[in-house]
């Protein structure tokens, strides 16, 4: 099929939820797409922080083929091997104690909002209404279902499904006196990215996570650290709160977790975790046989292959490279972010969407964020020769905008003038 004839049918068919750009995929191999002329693209978005390992990595091949052989799904009603050897890797490398695993991050999120109102009505023993609010961070965004989105605070997202879950306030980002005079006895969680994706590639300060942690222990409520974007190594650690030395209750992950399979998971403590009985939550086809069988491929290529590390240093040399370009580009506010998930604030939404249009032209895929923020999330097994042409491209793209911007205003100067 032509891209025409697709897009005239998803026209007609699908809801209207996505503006696509007019490509049509067919395969991918390492850090590269291949549209249907066959025309190379560097993905530098990873499908949204989804693809870590790249496409058509051996490993992750080899786990579909064999798991798939075996067995794709059983109810959760059985046991299988997958979800505790899975468990197993993922509570070694975060500190935390028990996992749920559901189908994405949105779910994931919900179960932990779930799972701190759970654990506040457990601990109520005075017979007083228990805790029940939430508070979340300005410019968060932690999902699209109802309690996920009431948690979220953008309003282009809120506005349309209002009114939403009652009960969560927002601070304001990194302001530790905002987030004091917020916190009253009703809260039962506090829920923060510690690096903010859709907000605009923003890490929270060491102060105010350390706040965060403290206000929440000595007020008997939950630290919840939503690691959907940030988490599995895409900071250059396995879990970008361990850059901070702050360990939450409970901690989501989800996107890069099953190498673009969907499968999402709760991690919490052993303390929290004893309030969670048969029949409280559950899922059908969350942590089934085939979608743990291909994130334990993917935990183990990170630890075999030491691709936190190389995320790390090159993470750490791409920061550089766009650090540089800022210095000749008066455009760039600011570039922000922690290991292989980078943002380059520019200074106009229109100009940061007409780069994002002119890499992709290029052939090279980067996304905004926030509007004015071009997002950098490539796989984890990009090389400094990737990095090096994204860099030469965003400078050439750079270079022109403002060309045509500053041509644009002396004719309008000499428009006026005359």
């Amino acid at each position: 099929m032509s891209l025409a004839s697709v897009a005239q049918a998803e026209a007609k068919l699908l809801l209207p939820t996505y503006e696509r750009n007019p490509l049509l995929f067919e395969k991918g191999r390492g850090v590269y797409l291949f549209d249907a002329q066959g025309r190379r693209y560097l993905d530098f978005l990873s499908g949204i922080g989804v693809n870590a390992l790249g496409y058509n990595h051996p490993a992750i091949r080899k786990a579909l083929v064999e798991q798939s052989e075996r067995l794709v799904h059983i109810s959760n009603l059985f046991f299988h091997r997958g979800q505790s050897d899975l468990a197993k890797l993922l509570t070694e490398m975060s500190g935390l104690d028990r996992a749920f695993f559901c189908n994405s991050g949105t779910e994931a999120f919900e179960a932990a909002l779930k799972l701190a109102r759970a654990y506040a009505r457990a601990k109520n023993s005075n017979g007083h209404r228990p805790k029940w609010r939430f508070l979340a961070l300005e410019n968060s965004f932690h999902g699209r279902t109802f309690g996920s989105l009431a948690a979220t605070s953008t309003k282009k997202y809120r506005q349309p499904f209002a009114p939403l879950m009652p009960g969560v306030s927002f601070v304001r980002f990194n302001d530790v006196e905002d987030l004091k005079a917020k916190f009253d006895s009703k809260v039962c969680a506090l829920c923060l990215e510690p690096v903010q994706g859709e907000g605009g590639i923003r890490a929270v300060s060491k102060k105010f996570f350390q706040a965060a942690r403290a206000l929440a222990q000595e007020n008997g409520a939950l630290l919840i650290a939503d690691e959907i974007q940030c988490g599995l190594g895409r900071t250059g650690k396995y879990f970008a709160y361990q850059h901070y030395g702050i360990a939450p209750d409970i901690v989501t992950v989800a996107k890069p977790l099953a190498a673009g399979l969907p499968l999402g998971a709760v991690l919490t403590t052993e303390a929290v975790s004893r309030v969670i009985h048969p029949g409280m939550h559950g899922t059908t086809f969350g942590g089934g046989p085939l979608a743990c069988s291909v994130a334990i491929a993917f935990l183990e290529t990170l630890e075999r292959e030491n691709l936190v590390r190389h995320v790390a240093e090159m993470g750490a040399y791409c920061k550089d490279e766009l650090l540089t370009l800022q210095e000749r580009h008066a455009c760039i506010v600011e570039v922000r972010g922690l290991g292989l998930m980078l943002g380059a604030e520019l200074n106009s939404a229109d100009l940061a969407k007409s780069v994002a249009r002119s890499m992709l032209n290029a052939g090279i895929i980067i996304n905004r964020t926030h509007e004015t923020v071009l997002r950098f999330l490539p796989p984890y097994i990009v090389s400094k020769k990737e990095i090096d042409h994204v860099i030469q491209n965003l400078d050439r793209a750079l270079s022109q905008k403002q060309g045509k911007a500053v041509t644009a205003a002396r004719a309008r100067h000499l428009k006026e003038s005359s």
